[in-house]
């Protein structure tokens, strides 16, 4: 055998090993790709979720509170605890994401 033909049977396998190399990478690339987009959905949906929660409990207080106003309406100690607690609900949940906000940053 001559030089040439030794180079080239070293080469083919290196080759071949190279774009086998390079087929998984681009397969790796478009996962990562398609993963990143799964979780900026997962983000927004989150936060469409948080916005949800606080829109139904600021709606059930302003129901509360215009229930309690009707002059006819008996409303019962069990208005009041719900107001209370919701109230409580919401501070907790605003602290909370406050501190997710927080640990993020740093």
């Amino acid at each position: 055998m001559d030089l040439t033909a030794v180079i080239i049977a070293a080469s083919i396998p290196s080759a071949i090993t190279a774009f086998l190399f390079w087929i998984l990478e681009k397969n790796i690339e478009k996962r990562e790709k398609e993963k990143d987009k799964r979780e900026e959905a997962r983000k927004a949906l989150e936060l469409t979720l948080v916005q949800s929660v606080n829109a139904s409990l600021a709606l059930s207080e302003a129901t509360a509170k215009a229930v309690q106003r009707i002059p006819d309406a008996h409303c019962n100690g069990d208005m009041h605890e719900a107001l209370e607690y919701a109230a409580k609900v919401k501070r907790e949940q605003r602290e909370f994401l406050q501190k997710q906000g927080i640990d993020n940053i740093f």
